[in-house]
Formats: C-alpha cells, sequence, structure tokens
C-alpha cells in the first residue's frame, strides 16, 4: 500500500479525458501502482460517449482518492476544451493541503517509483518550480525517448508544480486559440524567477498512435500560428524549423509550421499574451541563438 512520502510533501492531479476508454485504464493502474499516491486525483470528463465514465467510476468506487467529474454542457472541440476542463478540476482540488499539483494526459503512464523519484528532485531544489518526466513514444517494437525533448521544457502531458509557482501564474491554465498553455506555463513560471526542468532519468510512457500525415501537417500549421501568438522571435522559428528539416515528413511538417507562422505574421493576428511576456521569452530565444552560433 502506498503512503505519502516520509517529509510529508503532499500531491494532487488533474486528468481531463475525452473518449479515452482506450487508455484511460492504463493510466489509472500505474497511478495506483505509484510507491507514493496521489492525494486526490480529479479525473474531468468532458462530455465522454464511450466507455471513459464507466471506467472511472468503477476505480473510483474502490479507491477514495479518485475523483469522477463529468462536463454536459455543449461546447466547441477545439484547443481551449482541455484547458477549461483541467481548469475545472483545479478548481475541485484547491480546497486541499498540498505542496505539488500537476496535470496528467490521459494516455500517460509510469513506473512505480515515478512520482517518489520526482518529489524527491524537488525536495532538493527548492527553487524548482515546474518538473516532469521526459516523454517515450513507441518506435519499431520498443518504447524510446522523444527526440524532442528538451531539459529545459516540460511537456503538457506530466506538468508537476511546486504550489507557489503554479499559483504565480494565477493558479490556472490559459486557454489560447492555437494551444501552448504548456509552453506559456513553462516560460512565465522562468519569468517568475522559478526552475524548470525535465528529468531525463523519469521516463513518461505514451500511448497514442501516431497521427497521420496529413494530421501532421494540419498540425504544424496550426504550430506555427501558435509559436507567432507567444510572440516567438522570427529568426528563432526559422532557424529552429532549418536545424529539423531533413527530408520527407519531417520537411513537410517544418515547412507547414513554418507557413502557418508566416500566415498569421502578414495577417498581423493578435497576440493573447502581454508585451511583458513576449520580451521575456524573446531575450530567451536570443540568447540561445547567440550560443548556437558560438
Amino acid at each position: 500500500m502506498s503512503t505519502l512520502p516520509s517529509n510529508g510533501k503532499r500531491y494532487v492531479l488533474v486528468t481531463a479525458a475525452y473518449n479515452e476508454e482506450r487508455h484511460i485504464g492504463r493510466l489509472i493502474e500505474s497511478i495506483i501502482a505509484q510507491t507514493v499516491r496521489p492525494l486526490l486525483w480529479v479525473i474531468v470528463s468532458d462530455g465522454s460517449t464511450d466507455r471513459t465514465d464507466e471506467i472511472v467510476h468503477r476505480y473510483a468506487v474502490d479507491l477514495g482518492f479518485i475523483e469522477l467529474h463529468r462536463i454536459d454542457e455543449d461546447h466547441p472541440r477545439n484547443f481551449a476544451a482541455q484547458v477549461h476542463a483541467i481548469n475545472r478540476g483545479l478548481a475541485i482540488l484547491k480546497r486541499l493541503d498540498y505542496q505539488f499539483i500537476g496535470n496528467v494526459d490521459a494516455d500517460i503512464s509510469f513506473d512505480p517509483g515515478y512520482f517518489s523519484d520526482l518529489l524527491k528532485v524537488f525536495a532538493a531544489e527548492q527553487r524548482l518550480g515546474l518538473a516532469g518526466g521526459s516523454i517515450c513514444e513507441m518506435q519499431e517494437g520498443e518504447f524510446r525517448l522523444r527526440p524532442l525533448n528538451r531539459e529545459s521544457s516540460v511537456a503538457h502531458a506530466v506538468q508537476l508544480f511546486r504550489r507557489e509557482c503554479f499559483e504565480s501564474l494565477g493558479g490556472a491554465y490559459i486557454p489560447l486559440p492555437y494551444g501552448g498553455p504548456d509552453w506559456y506555463a513553462v516560460v512565465k513560471s522562468r519569468m517568475n524567477g522559478w526552475r524548470v526542468r525535465s528529468i531525463p532519468e523519469l521516463n513518461a510512457f505514451h500511448h497514442r498512435p501516431p497521427t497521420s500525415t496529413s494530421g501532421w501537417v494540419r498540425a504544424s500549421f496550426r504550430q506555427g500560428r501558435m509559436d507567432y501568438s507567444l510572440g516567438t522571435h522570427p529568426l528563432f522559428e526559422m532557424l529552429r524549423l532549418m536545424r529539423r528539416v531533413q527530408s520527407g515528413p519531417i520537411l513537410l511538417r517544418a515547412s507547414a509550421r513554418l507557413a502557418g507562422f508566416i500566415f498569421s505574421y502578414l495577417t498581423a493576428e493578435r497576440r493573447m499574451v502581454s508585451r511583458e511576456f513576449i520580451r521575456f521569452l524573446r531575450k530567451e530565444e536570443l540568447r540561445r541563438l547567440r550560443q548556437f552560433f558560438k
């Protein structure tokens, strides 16, 4: 039976799930198996029409730390929908006494010691405000680290915040028209003086099958618009994508992302972030560019 850490550090989790019957059971089993379980885990079913609610409810009946919350009202199925669902769960968790709060995607799983080890990293680094494991995806029949993992950034699927850090962000994720609430949280946390780190030794296994080529092209075009909306410097955007360009699908996806960025740039779309945020982001990007050219 898992217990709370001896140092008294408690964590809570939220998961937004929409028709996740293929994956949610695996995630729940991996959280049950943790050597240190969450104080409370709120799973928000965002109008699911499959067996998601049934699966979660079956576990919640027997396990006191899982709570199912359902959203029934109609709303657009866009990139803000998941954020609104997560924020519903976060609002429920605010009443509790905890030190860490995290988001976990429904198609992820972990080894049993994942959260115990992650809490130890937080305990050793008092200015660490946001951390998580490294995403692994299935390649040629085995899980391998995703090539685009970076130690300076934590994927949305596994973001765990120190409570003070998350409250400095306003205590909620920001719904953005083209996505990127995780990226915003990463940059804003550093802007507020907190350290952000992905832990290479901690694996988070991503189980959703790859998107089709046409789906990747649409997603990449949207990501280019996301980059613009968050204030990415045009020079940084071009050089970052040039480094990824090789051939085949990678070339197509990078080209689509650049096209999305240029489209938003030429149409002068209104950005949803502050000028202070953009200045801080571009300062970081220009520093990385200088390091690259050196």
